[in-house]
Order: structure tokens, then sequence, then C-alpha cells
């Protein structure tokens, strides 16, 4: 082997290292993700990571307005029953349904619930028009989570 051949090599060798550290580097520099709620209607569903979340901590109160509009949406049938799901991680620090930012259902700590697609867009539940924005609020005190959602009544 020349002294050509063995100094390419080790360029090489080098380049080789350095990019393997700086894919362990972007990696490390990823967010893990986040728990997912979800929304079934019939046959259809949409689920979403957090709109907003803090890693478990308590989220500024002057940024829940942003959070809670999202580009997640599903048809509603107003005859339907809305299925609510979500991760046991929301679950257990309680997670509450908010409609058009106010609170439709307690809180609770089991992972699935149901409501009458009726109830959507009903204006004795605060709804108004044929789209209104739920939100999954998690935490039963502080808000450490929102995942928001856009539903449209089907025609």
């Amino acid at each position: 082997m020349t002294l050509l051949q063995s100094a390419v090599r080790r360029r090489r060798a080098v380049a080789a290292a350095g990019a393997v550290s700086a894919g362990l580097l972007a990696l490390s520099a990823c967010s893990k993700p986040t728990p997912v709620a979800a929304i079934t209607v019939g046959g259809d569903s949409v689920h979403a990571e957090a709109t907003c979340y803090n890693d478990g901590k308590a989220l500024k109160t002057a940024d829940l307005p942003k959070c809670l509009k999202s580009d997640h949406s599903i048809k509603v049938d107003p005859d339907e029953t809305v299925r609510f799901g979500v991760d046991p991680d929301i679950a257990d620090k309680g997670w509450t349904i908010l409609m058009n930012g106010q609170p439709l259902t307690d809180s609770s700590t089991k992972t699935y619930r149901t409501i009458p697609g009726s109830v959507f867009f009903n204006a004795q539940y605060g709804a108004s028009g044929n789209t209104t924005w739920i939100a999954v609020k998690e935490g039963e005190k502080d808000v450490t989570g929102i995942w928001s959602f856009k539903l449209e009544k089907a025609s």
C-alpha cells in the first residue's frame, strides 16, 4: 500500500466517523413525541400529538388560547357518537374535554369517553354554526398539555 492510499483511507475513516457523530448529534436533538389523543366518529378517526406540551410541566396561561386551534379535523354527523381516546399518560394526569375553550366534561382518568355528536352543534352547549373547536386538556389543576381538533358538521 502506498503512502497516498494510506492517507486516503485515513481521510475516509475520519469522514465516516464524523458523519456517524453528526447523525447521533442530530438524533439527540430531536424531541420525543408527545402522548396522543384521538377522536373517532363512525369509521373515521383523527389523532394528534399535543398542540401545546411542556414535557408534563404546567403551560403558561397566556399561551393557552393559541393552543386551542389546530388543523386536525373530522366530520361529525349529529346522530353519531363521538369517541375520545387518550394515551394512558394523559389519563393518569386527568383530562377534560373543552368545547370552544370551555369545559364540556368533568376531569377523568379513563382513557376513553363518548359524547353524542349533537352536543357539538347545539347552542345550549355554546356551539354556533357548523364548526366547533374541541380540545383535550391534560391536568386537573395545572394545564400540562392541549390536543386540539376541529369538528365539522356533516351535511
